[in-house]
């Protein structure tokens, strides 16, 4: 096996920047930044580190080459010449999944799922749908390109948060979002709408440099020729420290609070995280030195009656404006007449990003006076 080849680290549309800082941060070696995610240089290390460590991307995927076919016959034949012997294990069930394009005389994704499968069959590997290892094909103006997905499951499955509350935001886009408002882990972080305590749990857990998929295994430990000792040897270099700053979340709801109280000791920051109930309206500073709020409201489409939410969002600017002098606001909602509402001094809002359907986007303030 070839020790460097292609990685691509995928991301939400929108965020591949923020995914290319963090990777080159992590000193991964990044390529071309293209719609969708991140290119990145390497081997097996690297396909460890860009799983364990960066907290941005969705899933890494590992490309195992690529060829032309014009038609399914083609398809069907080159399938089957195909080395996936490079990285498949054949005592490992794989699962395809097809994407097409229109510029590919290929366009049916069911027949040409068909032909690969076929394919990995004839070479003596067994083709299932809940299969750990998945394949995942895209033919794009007649060249077909194979990646292996080597995460398996999404990777904002971090492993240690068990409980969610209503409409939970992604760590992966939490994680996003905080680095978008200038966090980097030495200022506290504030939720006064915290629910399962997704921020601020992704914002402790950096400051504590702790690993995303410490509690987590992965699809590449299923390859053909992984040593497992890479891993060991990633996961010991893990750079804990103790922040020198606290992490505090409040909500109304006391279900969630116990949960967000939950998810922190299954994370290990129960010492640097603290969680409490109680109204937005009733909203004060935590001790310490000012540092970033961060809030995922309700928004229409998401939780319910928009119209029913200008008041809370009124509340809630007023209650920053008031309080929280010298802190940073990050406010993520789909609805820009909502975060109009807060009146606070917004200096930017990202693109839109896809989240449960929807497409929010970060709004973000600089220091409030």
């Amino acid at each position: 096996m070839a020790n460097s080849f292609d990685i691509f680290a995928i991301t939400l549309p929108g965020l591949e920047d923020v995914l290319a800082q963090e990777a080159r941060e992590i000193g991964l070696a990044v390529g071309a930044v293209t719609p969708g995610g991140v290119e990145i240089a390497g081997g097996w290390p690297e396909v460890v580190r860009a799983n364990l460590e960066l907290r941005c991307a969705t899933r890494v995927l590992w490309r195992m080459g690529s060829f032309m076919a014009f038609h399914l016959a083609q398809l069907d034949k080159r399938a089957k010449k195909f080395d996936w012997g490079a990285l498949l294990d054949p005592a490992v069930p794989v699962r395809v999944e097809v994407a097409t394009s229109r510029r590919s005389k290929i366009y049916h994704a069911g027949a040409a799922t068909t032909r690969i499968a076929g394919g990995l069959e004839a070479a003596g590997y067994t083709v299932a749908t809940d299969a750990p290892v998945t394949l995942k094909i895209r033919i794009d103006d007649n060249r077909v390109t194979v990646s292996a997905d080597t995460s398996g499951e999404p990777l904002h499955k971090r492993g240690t948060k068990q409980a969610v509350g209503k409409a939970p935001l992604r760590e992966t886009l939490a994680a996003s979002f905080l680095r978008l408002c200038g966090y980097d882990g030495t200022v506290p972080v504030f939720d006064p709408m915290c629910g399962s305590g997704t921020f601020v749990l992704e914002a402790a857990e950096i400051a504590a440099g702790l690993q995303a998929g410490r509690a987590r295994d992965f699809a590449f430990e299923r390859f053909a020729g992984f040593d497992r000792s890479q891993l060991e040897h990633v996961r010991t270099s893990e750079a804990r420290c103790t922040p020198t700053v606290r992490f505090a979340g409040s909500d109304r709801d006391q279900g969630v609070i116990a949960m967000a109280q939950d998810n922190a000791v299954r994370a290990g920051l129960g010492d640097v995280v603290t969680f409490s109930h109680g109204q937005m309206a009733d909203a004060v500073p935590p001790d310490g030195p000012p540092g970033i709020v961060m809030v995922n409201p309700p928004y229409g489409a998401r939780i319910g009656n928009k119209k029913a939410l200008y008041p809370v969002y009124a509340r809630l600017g007023a209650v920053l404006r008031a309080r929280f002098a010298g802190w940073r606001v990050g406010i993520v909602t789909s609805e820009p007449s909502l975060a109009k509402a807060t009146d606070l001094p917004f200096i930017a809002e990202t693109p839109p990003i896809a989240h449960g359907g929807l497409r929010v986007k970060l709004y973000r303030t600089d220091a409030l006076s």
